[in-house]
């Protein structure tokens, strides 16, 4: 027996990376899955991948309330509930102090920040008790990343209304916590091959003590605990999923030379 039988999952962003791989474990546990995505091909792909008997897709732009609202709807039309939101999407990109444009802060903030808000709003009136919202968070928020500013934020205010979220839902018996990733060998990075991101990854490698990047499947992991009732008693948490790296400044040589 699957430890999410019979439930109903949205993933936001989960037609590649962290959510994809997420949505395969969902799936395998008993779950039906709702992704969304802005590309259309990807979907597609991701879906036939997942399979059409136990995922559907929805083409949305993460920023966009009705884009939220489109996706929660396909999820009760299709399989008639709604039991765990992975509010996953999420875009990065450098904001250097004095070289960035306020247009690209911005939209770092809408996606991330406003994007997750948007998305928890429109399936609340559809969770039940016994259900699950979890949020990405990002060892940025507190590492300090050179030219993170707009990125460390949003996460940082993540997880700030993973707490609200937990004050306000927690009457009604529903869960809210956020995963908490490290560098994790997902497209966010924007490698254009396996030499680049092998030469990403060994830069990144010597701030983490187990002196590697995580993979999507063992941050999906993390989400599937979260997700199913072996965290029943879990509220309110920030579960750091990094390989250790929380606490240096990300990129430095701290732990390996």
């Amino acid at each position: 027996m699957g430890k999410l039988n019979g439930k109903v999952a949205l993933i936001t962003g989960g037609s590649s990376g962290i959510g994809l791989a997420t949505a395969k474990r969902f799936i395998e546990e008993g779950a039906k899955v709702v992704i969304t995505g802005r590309n259309q091909d990807s979907l597609t792909a991701a879906v036939n991948e997942l399979g059409k008997e136990h995922a559907r897709a929805v083409q949305a732009e993460a920023a966009d309330p009705a884009g939220s609202e489109k996706a929660v709807a396909a999820a009760i039309e299709q399989f008639g509930r709604l039991d765990i939101v992975f509010a996953n999407a999420g875009v990065a990109g450098g904001t250097p102090l004095g070289d960035t444009k306020l247009e690209d802060f911005e939209h770092i903030l809408k996606v991330n920040v406003t994007g997750v808000f948007f998305t928890v709003q429109a399936a609340v009136p559809y969770l039940q008790a016994g259900a699950s919202v979890i949020l990405v968070g990002s060892v940025l928020a507190t590492t300090g990343g050179l030219t993170r500013a707009a990125y460390a934020a949003s996460k940082g205010a993540v997880t700030s209304m993973a707490r609200v979220f937990a004050s306000e839902l927690s009457p009604r018996g529903i869960r809210v916590n956020t995963v908490v990733p490290g560098a994790t060998k997902t497209p966010i990075w924007g490698a254009s091959g396996a030499e680049q991101m092998a030469k990403l990854e060994a830069g990144l490698s010597k701030s983490i003590p187990l002196g590697r990047l995580g993979e999507p499947e063992e941050i999906a992991n993390a989400v599937l605990f979260l997700a199913s009732d072996e965290s029943s008693f879990v509220q309110a948490a920030e579960l750091q999923v990094d390989g250790g790296a929380d606490g240096a400044p990300f990129g430095a040589p701290i732990y390996r030379q």
